[in-house]
C-alpha cells in the first residue's frame, strides 16, 4: 500500500538516495590517512579500496542492464538502501573482528557498494520517467543532492572528529547508516512510474548497435574519471600534497570540491533551457583539464586548493549532463541505457581514482604527479564530445 500519492514524495526519495549515495562513497576517503599510519595500508592498496567500491558498483550496473525490470524496481531500490545502510555498518564493525584488516575493509566496501551501483542506476531513470517537462533542469537539480550530501558528509564527519577524536570514525560510520535505512522504508511507500511500456524499451543488444550510445559511453566513462579521481584523492591530497590538517585538508579539499560541483549542478538546473548542453558541456571539459594541471603544477597551496574547487564546478554538468543527452538521443533506452551509462561512468569511477593512487604510489607518493596524469579524462571527454556530432547526424 502507498501511503504517498504525490510524485514529489518520490522526487524527495531520490534526493535521498543520491545523498545515500554520497555517504557511501566519500566516508570513507576520510579515513584514507588514518588507514595508512593505524593499519599500515599502502597509498596503492587505498587506491584499490576505491576500485573495489567502483568495480562492484560496474558489476551491479552490467547486471542490472539485464534483470532490475525483471526483478521489479521499487524491489531493488530499497535493497539498495538497505545494502548501503550494511556496508557502513560491517565497515565500522569488521576491522575490528577479522585478523585481515585491509580484507575487512574490501568486504564492507563490497557490500556497501552493491548499494550505491542500484542507487546510480535506479534514481536518475525513477526521476526521467516523473510526469513533468524540463528534464535536463531536474536531472541537473537531482545530481546536485549527491554534492549536498558529500558536504554534509564531510563537514559532518569532520566535525565529530574534532570533537570526539578520530576514533569516533565507528560511530560515525553506524550514525550515518541511518539515512538509507528511512530512505528504504520511504521508497516503499512512493508512487514509481516506468520510463517505457514492459517489452518496448531497447534491448541490450540493441543500445551497442547504436553509435551515439557508445559515444556517450565513452563521455561517461571520462565523467566519472574526472569527477572521482579529484574527488577520491582532494582530502589526502590537501593534508599529504599541501601540508595542511586533516579538518583544513578535508573542508578545503572535498567539501570546497563538493560545494562548487553542487552549485555548478543548480546553476545548469537554472539555465538549462537557455543554453546548448554539448557546448557547454565541452567549456567545463575544458576547464577542468586546466584545473588538474594547475593543482598539480601550482607551488601555491591556496592556488591548488582553489583548483580542486574550479575541477567540482568544471565537472558538475558531465554525469547528469551525459544522462540527459542520452535520454534526448536515446528516448526508448529505458532502464537498461541508464544501468549501461552507469555501468560505463563506474569504469571511469574506478580508473581515474586508480590511476591517480598507482602514479603517485609509483612516485613515492607523490599525488602531485598523479593528479596531473588526471587530466587525461577531460581532454578525452572533450574529444567524444567533438564525436558525438557526427554520431548525432548517423544514428547508428
Amino acid at each position: 500500500m502507498r501511503i504517498f500519492k504525490s510524485y514529489k514524495h518520490t522526487i524527495a526519495a531520490s534526493y535521498i538516495g543520491y545523498i545515500t549515495q554520497a555517504i557511501v562513497n566519500n566516508f570513507a576517503p576520510l579515513l584514507f590517512v588514518m588507514f595508512g599510519s593505524e593499519y599500515g595500508i599502502s597509498l596503492e592498496r587505498i587506491g584499490l579500496l576505491i576500485s573495489v567500491n567502483f568495480g562492484t558498483q560496474l558489476l551491479v550496473d552490467f547486471l542490472s542492464a539485464r534483470y532490475i525490470d525483471k526483478i521489479g524496481c521499487r524491489k531493488c531500490i530499497v535493497a539498495a538502501h538497505i545494502f548501503s545502510a550494511s556496508g557502513l555498518v560491517m565497515l565500522a564493525v569488521l576491522p575490528g573482528i577479522l585478523n585481515d584488516t585491509f580484507a575487512a575493509l574490501c568486504a564492507a566496501t563490497v557490500v556497501y557498494a552493491i548499494g550505491g551501483g542500484l542507487i546510480e542506476v535506479l534514481i536518475s531513470p525513477i526521476v526521467e520517467a516523473v510526469p513533468g517537462d524540463e528534464k535536463t533542469a531536474a536531472m541537473s537539480m537531482l545530481h546536485s543532492f549527491y554534492c549536498w550530501g558529500s558536504v554534509a558528509v564531510i563537514l559532518l564527519s569532520t566535525s565529530s572528529f574534532a570533537v570526539f577524536g578520530i576514533g569516533a570514525w565507528r560511530a560515525t560510520a553506524c550514525a550515518w547508516a541511518v539515512v538509507p535505512l528511512f530512505n528504504a522504508v520511504y521508497f516503499s511507500r512512493v508512487p514509481i512510474a516506468s520510463l517505457t511500456e514492459d517489452g518496448e524499451g531497447m534491448t541490450v543488444r540493441e543500445l551497442f548497435k547504436t553509435r551515439v550510445f557508445l559515444v556517450l559511453a565513452l563521455i561517461m566513462v571520462c565523467a566519472g574519471a574526472s569527477e572521482l579521481a579529484m574527488s577520491q584523492w582532494a582530502s589526502a591530497f590537501a593534508e599529504q600534497g599541501l601540508g595542511v590538517s586533516k579538518a583544513v585538508g578535508d573542508i578545503a579539499g572535498p567539501c570546497f570540491f563538493a560545494v562548487l560541483m553542487g552549485s555548478s549542478r543548480v546553476l545548469h538546473a537554472k539555465i538549462a533551457n537557455r543554453v546548448n548542453l554539448k557546448k557547454y558541456m565541452g567549456i567545463c571539459a575544458a576547464v577542468c583539464a586546466v584545473s588538474y594541471i594547475a593543482a598539480a603544477l601550482s607551488p601555491v597551496p591556496a592556488l591548488s586548493l582553489a583548483a580542486c574547487g574550479l575541477c567540482g564546478f568544471s565537472v558538475g554538468v558531465m554525469w547528469p549532463g551525459a544522462f540527459s543527452m542520452a535520454a534526448q538521443r536515446c528516448p526508448m533506452g529505458g532502464t537498461a541505457m541508464f544501468a549501461l551509462l552507469a555501468l560505463f561512468g563506474d569504469v571511469g569511477c574506478s580508473a581515474g581514482p586508480a590511476l591517480v593512487g598507482a602514479v603517485s604510489d609509483a612516485l613515492g607518493d607523490n599525488i602531485r604527479t598523479g593528479l596531473f596524469c588526471a587530466a587525461l579524462f577531460p581532454t578525452v571527454l572533450l574529444i567524444g564530445l567533438i564525436l558525438s556530432r557526427s554520431a548525432a547526424k548517423t544514428k547508428k
